[in-house]
């Protein structure tokens, strides 16, 4: 299941950049590696997204500390300043959690970034964090910077989405 999820999260990569399309984002497709959707970083629903999610984070800290079986896949998705002024989000995987200190595996090539490289072990600056996930019965729980992606998919997107995911958004 955790390599459905992060088929998912790779196919959902989130820029915030400037956009040219009519839902305020633009697709960046890139050879052998998942599309990046960029919304611009004055979204109001994706600046929503990320303050829920900060909100919110209690809950993921709850979920990652109680060790059921029904709980995984685990994720933080932190931005890193990109070069142009502009962030890059990117999605750690494998995250765990000692003395208020998250640290996690990065799980996106980046595209702009050169901080991090996909699969270093990194430590996270909790004011960096933009949004978190897991999954509790292959159903979706936070994503909510995913969800504003997928409000702005089309329906068949958004299908196809779900469908290479294999979890259950709500």
């Amino acid at each position: 299941m955790y390599s459905k999820m992060m088929m998912a999260v790779l196919f959902i990569s989130t820029l915030f950049i400037a956009c040219n399309n009519d839902k305020g984002m633009k697709v960046v497709e890139r050879e052998e590696e998942p599309d990046i959707y960029e919304v611009g970083e004055d979204d109001k629903a994706m600046n929503e997204a990320i303050a829920t999610a900060n909100k919110t984070l209690h809950l993921f800290n709850a979920a990652l500390k109680s060790g059921a079986d029904s709980m995984e896949a685990f994720s933080l998705k932190v931005r890193y300043d990109a070069p142009d002024g502009y962030g890059e989000h990117i999605w750690l995987n494998k995250v765990t959690l000692k003395n208020n200190i998250y640290t996690g595996i990065v799980n996106n090539v980046p595209n702009v970034i050169t901080q991090v490289s996909f699969g270093d072990t990194v430590t996270v600056n909790n004011n960096n964090i933009s949004d978190w996930m897991y999954l509790s019965n292959n159903k979706m729980r936070g994503g909510y910077t995913l969800r504003v992606i997928m409000e702005k998919m089309s329906p068949e997107e958004r299908k196809n989405m779900q469908a290479q995911s294999g979890f259950i958004v709500e």
